[in-house]
C-alpha cells in the first residue's frame, strides 16, 4: 500500500517577472505543486520585478515575520513624464523638459526623502477600501481619501545618471510605495521636472538577497510559465 505523499514544507525564493501579480504566482504554484497552503510575504506590483518570498506548508506560520523584514530595490527613473499609475505603463498626465541635473542635484534630492515620514499610499495599488482595491477605483477615475502610513527610507544610493534616466538603489521599511518618492520630480539647484519610475527590482529583504538562492529555485517560476 502506497504511503500519502508528504506536503512540501519550507520557504522559496523566486524571481517575479514583470506583468505578473503576487497573486499570478501563487495561483501557478499553487496549482503545479498540488497544496493548498501556499502564501508570499509581501506583495510585489505587477510591473515590478525581482524576489518573491513564497512560504510553503508550515512555514505559512512566520508569514508576519517576512512581511515585516527592510526591503531594498534598484530601479529606473525616467525625467520629464508623469503617469496616472507612476509606473511606465501608465497614461500620460504631464510632460515638462528636464533640467540639467548633476550628480550633485540627484544627490541633494534623494536625501530629502531619507528618514522617518508618512507616506500616502497611491490609488493604483492594492490596498482594499470598503472592501474594493483601490486599483479598480482608480480606473475608473475615483480618487479616495487613504490614511498616511508610517515608513522609513534607509538609504537611497545614486548608482548612474544618464538623463533622462536615473538608476537607483533604495532600502526602506516594509509597505513603502516606491514609485511615490521616485516620480515627485523634487530636484535640488534645478527647477522641478516630471517623472515616472520605469522599472523596479526588489533586490532583498534584509540579508534574505535574490542573487543568494540557488539558481534552481529563482528560474523555476519561469519553467511554470511554459508548462
Amino acid at each position: 500500500m502506497l504511503g500519502l505523499q508528504k506536503e512540501l514544507e519550507g520557504v522559496l525564493l523566486v524571481d517575479k517577472p514583470g506583468e505578473h501579480t503576487s497573486h499570478d504566482v501563487i495561483a501557478r504554484l499553487r496549482g503545479k505543486l498540488r497544496m493548498r497552503k501556499i502564501g508570499h510575504a509581501g506583495t510585489l506590483d505587477p510591473m515590478a520585478t525581482g524576489l518573491l518570498i513564497v512560504l510553503l506548508g508550515k512555514a505559512t506560520r512566520v508569514s508576519q515575520f517576512l512581511i515585516s523584514l527592510d526591503k531594498e530595490y534598484e530601479g529606473t527613473i525616467e525625467l520629464g513624464r508623469t503617469t496616472d499609475s507612476q509606473d511606465a505603463d501608465g497614461e500620460v498626465m504631464e510632460t515638462r523638459p528636464v533640467p540639467a541635473l548633476s550628480e550633485a542635484d540627484v544627490r541633494a534630492a534623494m536625501a530629502g526623502f531619507m528618514g522617518d515620514q508618512y507616506q500616502t499610499p497611491p490609488m493604483f495599488s492594492a490596498i482594499k477600501i470598503g472592501g474594493v482595491p483601490l486599483y479598480k477605483r482608480a480606473r475608473k477615475g475615483e480618487e479616495v481619501e487613504r490614511e498616511p502610513r508610517f515608513i522609513r527610507v534607509m538609504a537611497w544610493d545614486l548608482l548612474a545618471l544618464e538623463l533622462p534616466r536615473i538608476t537607483f538603489r533604495l532600502r526602506c521599511t516594509k509597505g513603502t510605495y516606491v514609485r511615490s518618492p521616485t516620480t515627485s520630480g523634487r530636484s535640488s539647484g534645478a527647477a522641478p521636472t516630471s517623472a515616472r519610475c520605469a522599472a523596479r527590482r526588489r533586490t532583498a529583504s534584509t540579508s534574505r538577497r535574490r542573487s543568494r538562492s540557488r539558481r534552481s529555485r529563482s528560474s523555476r517560476f519561469r519553467r511554470l510559465r511554459r508548462g
